[in-house]
């Protein structure tokens, strides 16, 4: 079993990957393989999209790379392979960003990327540091995962999704804040599971084992 991290420069990747290479090594999960290449893509038995940064310049650095999309949207979309997207990998399956300028994103889940805005002027934007997530529907990446489980945050762009069945948890940070989406075969994490510790590497272990 192959798990392919992208590589298209705008992710943490030498976190995420020893998180990664750690939990498959526990979970028997298979080998895991940093990646720029669009035929390992095509390959993977597993992918994470990683992303740090601005929402636009995410999509153009993923753009950039020749073939990529393509790849990315036969493995997932068309052979149903897992996905994880991380953070603004996670912001990017939605149907536009609004960070700077409207930008489309790979509409994969629909659902608009826009400012966070809480009700209360004592919080801080970006919103950083840890959260107690809560659950709103089970899936098998979350299993012995639980309402108050916590997880670590570094953003100022929240994911509103369009079908309130493709959100799977969220934070209170002065009003709900997108914490996990997905359908089918394609989840997504706001937090940084790799820097969450237990609740985090628990989750990478899930989907390393993940059998959709």
């Amino acid at each position: 079993m192959l798990t392919v991290l992208v590589d298209y420069e705008s992710g943490n990747l030498h976190s995420a990957q020893k998180a990664f290479e750690r939990m498959a090594r526990e979970t028997d999960g298979g080998t895991v393989l940093v990646s720029n290449r669009p035929e390992d893509v095509l390959r993977a038995d597993r992918i994470v999209l990683p992303g740090d940064g601005a929402f636009p310049a995410c999509r153009r650095e993923l753009a950039a790379v020749p073939g990529m999309v393509d790849a990315l949207t036969e493995a997932v979309i068309q052979r149903g392979r897992p996905f994880l997207g991380i953070c603004v990998g996670m912001q990017l399956l939605a149907t536009t960003g609004h960070e700077y300028a409207e930008t489309p994103g790979l509409g994969w889940i629909g659902g608009d990327v826009r400012r966070i805005t809480p009700s209360d002027p004592a919080l801080k934007v970006p919103h950083m540091g840890w959260n107690d997530m809560v659950l709103d529907r089970p899936h098998p990446v979350l299993a012995g995962l639980a309402t108050g489980d916590h997880a670590y945050f570094v953003h100022s762009y929240r994911f509103q999704v369009a079908d309130p069945a493709h959100l799977l948890a969220h934070v209170e940070y002065g009003g709900p804040v997108t914490a996990i989406v997905g359908r089918d075969t394609i989840l997504g994490t706001q937090f940084h599971p790799e820097k969450s510790q237990a609740a985090g590497l628990r989750l990478i272990g899930n989907f390393l084992g993940w059998r959709p």
